[in-house]
């Protein structure tokens, strides 16, 4: 038997049919979502695990060992809210645009948007930039 892939890693699922997991509204914000983070980060969008449209790839290694690849930048559009993985404690290191960015909620590296109504774009594409440029960051 060979060895099963990782849960996060990227696949040839295509991009359009996860952006179908949005509806109505929330599929057009997915479509400029999938533009902005694409713009930002300069990568085509990939499909990983399963839902997730990621853009980019780094390698990393925890102080336990655990290692393995994650997207630069990435989003999983859902019929209920957009969710955009940031680095950890995103909403700690950068206080003064989360006080900005309009209605959200925040986990330790998630942020889940119901709406892009109301969202600063121009705040969202600064946290976005921050959380790429520590992501490319030597060290990491």
């Amino acid at each position: 038997m060979g060895k099963k892939a990782p849960a996060m890693s990227p696949s040839d699922l295509p991009v359009a049919q996860v952006l179908d997991r949005a509806t109505g509204p929330r599929r057009v914000e997915a479509d400029e979502l999938l533009a902005m983070l694409g713009g930002i980060s300069g990568e085509r969008p990939v499909v990983w695990a399963g839902r997730i449209i990621g853009f980019g790839q780094y390698e990393y290694r925890y102080e336990s060992g655990h290692s393995g690849s994650s997207p630069l930048l990435a989003f999983a559009p859902g019929p209920t809210k957009h969710t955009i993985y940031l680095v950890n404690d995103f909403s700690r290191r950068w206080p003064e645009l989360m006080a900005l960015l309009g209605p959200h909620r925040a986990s330790k590296a998630c942020l889940y948007l119901t709406r892009l109504t109301g969202v600063d774009r121009g705040v969202l594409r600064q946290l976005l930039e921050h959380s790429l440029a520590e992501t490319r960051s030597p060290g990491r």
